[in-house]
Protein backbone atom coordinates (compact mmCIF):
# COMPACT_ATOMS: atom_id res chain seq x y z
CA UNK A 1 0.00 0.00 0.00
CA UNK A 2 1.16 3.52 -0.73
CA UNK A 3 3.07 5.38 1.93
CA UNK A 4 0.92 7.45 4.27
CA UNK A 5 3.28 10.37 3.62
CA UNK A 6 1.99 10.44 0.01
CA UNK A 7 -1.49 11.37 1.23
CA UNK A 8 -3.04 14.44 2.83
CA UNK A 9 -6.40 14.36 4.59
CA UNK A 10 -8.42 17.51 3.87
CA UNK A 11 -11.40 18.19 6.14
CA UNK A 12 -13.77 21.12 5.46
CA UNK A 13 -15.37 22.28 8.69
CA UNK A 14 -17.95 24.85 9.72
CA UNK A 15 -18.98 24.76 13.38
CA UNK A 16 -17.96 21.10 13.71
CA UNK A 17 -16.30 21.12 17.14
CA UNK A 18 -18.16 18.00 18.26
CA UNK A 19 -17.17 15.95 15.25
CA UNK A 20 -13.57 17.16 15.11
CA UNK A 21 -13.08 16.47 18.81
CA UNK A 22 -13.58 12.78 17.98
CA UNK A 23 -12.28 12.58 14.40
CA UNK A 24 -8.88 14.26 14.77
CA UNK A 25 -7.56 12.14 17.68
CA UNK A 26 -8.79 8.99 15.91
CA UNK A 27 -7.01 9.91 12.68
CA UNK A 28 -3.79 10.69 14.52
CA UNK A 29 -3.93 7.44 16.46
CA UNK A 30 -4.58 5.27 13.39
CA UNK A 31 -2.28 7.14 10.99
CA UNK A 32 0.36 9.04 12.98
CA UNK A 33 2.41 9.93 9.89
CA UNK A 34 -0.41 11.29 7.74
CA UNK A 35 -0.77 15.03 7.14
CA UNK A 36 -4.10 16.59 8.12
CA UNK A 37 -5.46 19.93 6.89
CA UNK A 38 -8.66 21.31 8.38
CA UNK A 39 -10.22 24.22 6.49
CA UNK A 40 -12.18 26.28 8.99
CA UNK A 41 -14.95 27.87 6.95
CA UNK A 42 -15.76 30.86 9.13
CA UNK A 43 -16.77 28.85 12.20
CA UNK A 44 -18.15 30.61 15.26
CA UNK A 45 -17.49 27.73 17.68
CA UNK A 46 -14.23 26.11 18.88
CA UNK A 47 -13.38 24.47 15.56
CA UNK A 48 -10.08 26.35 15.19
CA UNK A 49 -9.15 25.85 18.85
CA UNK A 50 -9.67 22.09 18.60
CA UNK A 51 -7.38 21.98 15.55
CA UNK A 52 -4.71 23.82 17.52
CA UNK A 53 -5.16 21.49 20.49
CA UNK A 54 -4.61 18.50 18.22
CA UNK A 55 -1.67 20.17 16.46
CA UNK A 56 -3.06 19.83 12.92
CA UNK A 57 -2.83 22.40 10.15
CA UNK A 58 -5.82 24.73 10.20
CA UNK A 59 -6.56 27.19 7.40
CA UNK A 60 -9.31 29.63 8.33
CA UNK A 61 -11.59 31.56 6.01
CA UNK A 62 -12.41 35.04 7.36
CA UNK A 63 -16.07 34.29 6.67
CA UNK A 64 -18.10 31.30 5.50
CA UNK A 65 -17.59 30.71 1.78
CA UNK A 66 -19.16 27.27 1.50
CA UNK A 67 -18.15 23.61 1.63
CA UNK A 68 -16.87 23.62 -1.95
CA UNK A 69 -14.75 26.70 -1.32
CA UNK A 70 -13.19 24.95 1.69
CA UNK A 71 -12.42 21.92 -0.47
CA UNK A 72 -10.67 24.14 -3.02
CA UNK A 73 -8.63 25.85 -0.31
CA UNK A 74 -7.52 22.50 1.09
CA UNK A 75 -6.68 21.07 -2.35
CA UNK A 76 -4.48 24.09 -3.14
CA UNK A 77 -2.71 23.82 0.21
CA UNK A 78 -1.95 20.09 -0.09
CA UNK A 79 1.43 19.10 -1.52
CA UNK A 80 1.10 15.30 -1.70
CA UNK A 81 0.23 13.24 -4.78
CA UNK A 82 -3.13 12.19 -3.35
CA UNK A 83 -5.79 13.84 -1.19
CA UNK A 84 -8.38 12.18 1.03
CA UNK A 85 -11.49 14.28 1.57
CA UNK A 86 -13.56 13.59 4.68
CA UNK A 87 -16.48 15.30 6.40
CA UNK A 88 -15.84 16.76 9.84
CA UNK A 89 -19.15 15.61 11.32
CA UNK A 90 -18.08 12.06 12.14
CA UNK A 91 -20.04 10.31 9.38
CA UNK A 92 -16.90 9.05 7.66
CA UNK A 93 -15.03 6.43 9.63
CA UNK A 94 -11.21 6.74 9.44
CA UNK A 95 -10.99 2.95 9.50
CA UNK A 96 -12.26 2.98 5.90
CA UNK A 97 -9.23 4.86 4.54
CA UNK A 98 -7.13 1.73 3.76
CA UNK A 99 -9.90 0.36 1.52
CA UNK A 100 -9.84 3.56 -0.52
CA UNK A 101 -6.06 3.51 -0.81
CA UNK A 102 -6.04 -0.11 -1.95
CA UNK A 103 -7.86 0.88 -5.13
CA UNK A 104 -5.58 3.89 -5.62
CA UNK A 105 -2.66 1.44 -5.54
CA UNK A 106 -4.49 -0.54 -8.24
CA UNK A 107 -4.23 2.48 -10.57
CA UNK A 108 -7.43 4.49 -10.07
CA UNK A 109 -7.43 8.29 -10.14
CA UNK A 110 -10.43 8.72 -7.82
CA UNK A 111 -11.90 6.27 -5.31
CA UNK A 112 -15.22 7.07 -3.66
CA UNK A 113 -16.71 5.60 -0.53
CA UNK A 114 -20.21 4.52 -1.59
CA UNK A 115 -22.60 4.51 1.34
CA UNK A 116 -24.63 1.33 1.76
CA UNK A 117 -28.39 1.91 1.76
CA UNK A 118 -28.75 1.42 5.52
CA UNK A 119 -26.33 4.32 6.06
CA UNK A 120 -28.60 6.89 4.39
CA UNK A 121 -30.19 9.34 6.82
CA UNK A 122 -33.80 8.60 5.83
CA UNK A 123 -35.90 7.16 3.02
CA UNK A 124 -36.36 10.56 1.36
CA UNK A 125 -32.59 10.99 0.98
CA UNK A 126 -32.24 7.39 -0.23
CA UNK A 127 -34.80 8.00 -2.98
CA UNK A 128 -33.27 11.36 -3.86
CA UNK A 129 -29.75 9.95 -4.09
CA UNK A 130 -31.01 7.06 -6.21
CA UNK A 131 -32.59 9.50 -8.69
CA UNK A 132 -29.41 11.62 -8.83
CA UNK A 133 -27.25 8.53 -9.34
CA UNK A 134 -29.38 7.32 -12.25
CA UNK A 135 -29.50 10.71 -13.94
CA UNK A 136 -25.75 11.25 -13.53
CA UNK A 137 -25.07 7.72 -14.81
CA UNK A 138 -27.03 8.52 -17.97
CA UNK A 139 -25.30 11.88 -18.50
CA UNK A 140 -21.80 10.41 -18.08
CA UNK A 141 -22.36 6.98 -19.61
CA UNK A 142 -20.91 5.25 -16.53
CA UNK A 143 -22.55 3.67 -13.51
CA UNK A 144 -22.40 6.06 -10.57
CA UNK A 145 -23.06 4.35 -7.24
CA UNK A 146 -22.96 7.35 -4.88
CA UNK A 147 -22.88 10.77 -6.50
CA UNK A 148 -22.90 12.88 -3.33
CA UNK A 149 -20.48 11.00 -1.05
CA UNK A 150 -17.79 13.34 0.29
CA UNK A 151 -15.51 10.51 1.46
CA UNK A 152 -13.03 10.01 -1.36
CA UNK A 153 -9.38 9.96 -2.35
CA UNK A 154 -8.25 11.72 -5.53
CA UNK A 155 -5.16 12.26 -7.62
CA UNK A 156 -4.32 15.84 -6.64
CA UNK A 157 -2.88 16.90 -9.99
CA UNK A 158 -5.96 15.77 -11.90
CA UNK A 159 -8.35 17.13 -9.28
CA UNK A 160 -6.77 20.59 -9.48
CA UNK A 161 -7.70 20.81 -13.18
CA UNK A 162 -11.37 20.94 -12.27
CA UNK A 163 -11.26 23.48 -9.42
CA UNK A 164 -12.76 26.14 -11.69
CA UNK A 165 -15.80 23.90 -12.20
CA UNK A 166 -16.43 23.26 -8.50
CA UNK A 167 -19.20 25.35 -6.91
CA UNK A 168 -18.58 26.96 -3.54
CA UNK A 169 -21.56 25.16 -2.02
CA UNK A 170 -22.19 21.50 -1.20
CA UNK A 171 -22.06 20.11 -4.74
CA UNK A 172 -18.33 19.50 -5.12
CA UNK A 173 -18.71 15.66 -4.98
CA UNK A 174 -21.27 15.78 -7.81
CA UNK A 175 -19.13 18.00 -10.02
CA UNK A 176 -15.80 16.27 -9.44
CA UNK A 177 -17.24 12.77 -9.94
CA UNK A 178 -18.88 13.62 -13.26
CA UNK A 179 -15.83 15.59 -14.44
CA UNK A 180 -13.49 12.65 -13.75
CA UNK A 181 -15.77 10.17 -15.51
CA UNK A 182 -16.32 12.30 -18.59
CA UNK A 183 -12.61 13.13 -18.87
CA UNK A 184 -11.74 9.45 -19.10
CA UNK A 185 -10.02 9.20 -15.72
CA UNK A 186 -10.33 5.96 -13.75
CA UNK A 187 -12.97 6.09 -11.01
CA UNK A 188 -13.82 3.30 -8.55
CA UNK A 189 -16.22 2.80 -5.65
CA UNK A 190 -15.81 0.90 -2.42
CA UNK A 191 -18.72 0.32 0.00
CA UNK A 192 -18.67 2.16 3.32
CA UNK A 193 -21.00 2.43 6.29
CA UNK A 194 -21.63 6.03 7.26
CA UNK A 195 -22.12 6.80 10.93
CA UNK A 196 -24.64 9.19 12.45
CA UNK A 197 -23.33 12.74 12.16
CA UNK A 198 -22.38 14.86 15.17
CA UNK A 199 -24.37 18.09 15.35
CA UNK A 200 -26.86 19.56 12.88
CA UNK A 201 -26.57 19.11 9.10
CA UNK A 202 -25.84 22.22 7.01
CA UNK A 203 -27.50 20.75 3.89
CA UNK A 204 -31.02 21.79 2.87
CA UNK A 205 -32.82 18.83 1.30
CA UNK A 206 -34.87 20.94 -1.15
CA UNK A 207 -32.54 23.86 -1.84
CA UNK A 208 -29.35 21.83 -2.22
CA UNK A 209 -31.26 19.02 -3.95
CA UNK A 210 -32.24 21.41 -6.73
CA UNK A 211 -28.62 22.56 -6.96
CA UNK A 212 -27.46 18.94 -7.35
CA UNK A 213 -29.97 18.45 -10.18
CA UNK A 214 -28.83 21.63 -11.93
CA UNK A 215 -25.17 20.70 -11.60
CA UNK A 216 -25.78 17.23 -13.04
CA UNK A 217 -27.28 18.85 -16.15
CA UNK A 218 -24.57 21.53 -16.25
CA UNK A 219 -21.60 19.17 -16.01
CA UNK A 220 -23.26 16.55 -18.19
CA UNK A 221 -23.94 19.08 -20.94
CA UNK A 222 -20.39 20.41 -20.63
CA UNK A 223 -18.72 17.02 -21.11
CA UNK A 224 -21.33 15.16 -23.19
CA UNK A 225 -23.86 17.69 -24.54
CA UNK A 226 -25.56 15.38 -27.07
CA UNK A 227 -26.77 13.17 -24.22
CA UNK A 228 -28.89 16.15 -23.19
CA UNK A 229 -29.76 17.79 -26.50
CA UNK A 230 -30.37 14.72 -28.68
CA UNK A 231 -33.26 13.17 -26.67
CA UNK A 232 -35.01 16.57 -26.52
CA UNK A 233 -34.52 17.04 -30.27
CA UNK A 234 -35.83 13.55 -31.06
CA UNK A 235 -38.82 14.04 -28.75
CA UNK A 236 -39.81 17.30 -30.45
CA UNK A 237 -39.32 15.81 -33.92
CA UNK A 238 -41.48 12.76 -33.17
CA UNK A 239 -44.13 14.94 -31.53
CA UNK A 240 -44.19 17.17 -34.59
CA UNK A 241 -44.38 14.14 -36.88
CA UNK A 242 -47.31 12.63 -34.98
CA UNK A 243 -49.11 15.96 -34.85
CA UNK A 244 -48.58 16.44 -38.58
CA UNK A 245 -50.00 12.97 -39.23
CA UNK A 246 -53.04 13.82 -37.11
CA UNK A 247 -53.72 17.17 -38.81
CA UNK A 248 -53.10 15.73 -42.30
CA UNK A 249 -55.65 12.95 -41.89
CA UNK A 250 -58.23 15.07 -40.02
CA UNK A 251 -57.83 18.46 -41.74
CA UNK A 252 -55.68 17.70 -44.76
CA UNK A 253 -53.08 20.36 -44.00
CA UNK A 254 -49.69 21.13 -42.42
CA UNK A 255 -50.16 23.39 -39.36
CA UNK A 256 -47.99 26.07 -37.78
CA UNK A 257 -47.66 23.95 -34.65
CA UNK A 258 -46.02 21.13 -36.64
CA UNK A 259 -43.68 23.64 -38.27
CA UNK A 260 -42.76 25.02 -34.84
CA UNK A 261 -42.01 21.55 -33.45
CA UNK A 262 -39.88 20.57 -36.45
CA UNK A 263 -37.99 23.86 -36.34
CA UNK A 264 -37.41 23.59 -32.59
CA UNK A 265 -36.13 20.05 -33.04
CA UNK A 266 -33.65 21.19 -35.69
CA UNK A 267 -32.44 24.18 -33.63
CA UNK A 268 -31.87 22.05 -30.52
CA UNK A 269 -30.03 19.43 -32.58
CA UNK A 270 -27.75 22.09 -34.06
CA UNK A 271 -27.13 23.51 -30.58
CA UNK A 272 -26.06 20.02 -29.51
CA UNK A 273 -23.62 19.79 -32.43
CA UNK A 274 -22.19 23.22 -31.58
CA UNK A 275 -21.89 22.26 -27.90
CA UNK A 276 -20.03 19.07 -28.86
CA UNK A 277 -17.47 21.17 -30.75
CA UNK A 278 -17.02 23.45 -27.74
CA UNK A 279 -16.75 20.41 -25.46
CA UNK A 280 -13.95 18.99 -27.63
CA UNK A 281 -11.96 22.18 -26.99
CA UNK A 282 -12.42 21.59 -23.25
CA UNK A 283 -10.97 18.07 -23.57
CA UNK A 284 -8.03 19.42 -25.56
CA UNK A 285 -7.33 21.96 -22.82
CA UNK A 286 -7.35 19.29 -20.12
CA UNK A 287 -5.05 16.92 -22.03
CA UNK A 288 -2.56 19.66 -22.83
CA UNK A 289 -2.12 20.44 -19.12
CA UNK A 290 -1.78 16.88 -17.84
CA UNK A 291 0.81 17.12 -15.07
CA UNK A 292 0.43 13.56 -13.82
Amino acid sequence: MMKKTDVTVVIPAKNEEKGLNILLPTLQKLYPDIKIIVVNDGSSDRTQAICLDNEVTCISHPYSKGNGAAIKTGARAATTDFIIFMDADGQHKPEGIPRLLEKIDAGYDMVIGARISSSQANWVRRIGNSVYNRLASYMTGYKIEDLTSGFRVVNRYKFLKFLYLLPNGFSYPTTSTMAFFRSGYSVAYTPIEAAQREGKSHISLIKDGLKFFTIILKIGSLFSPMRLFLPISVFLFLTGLMYYGYTFFTMGRFTNMSALLFTSSLIIFMLGILSEQISSLHYKNIDSHDDS
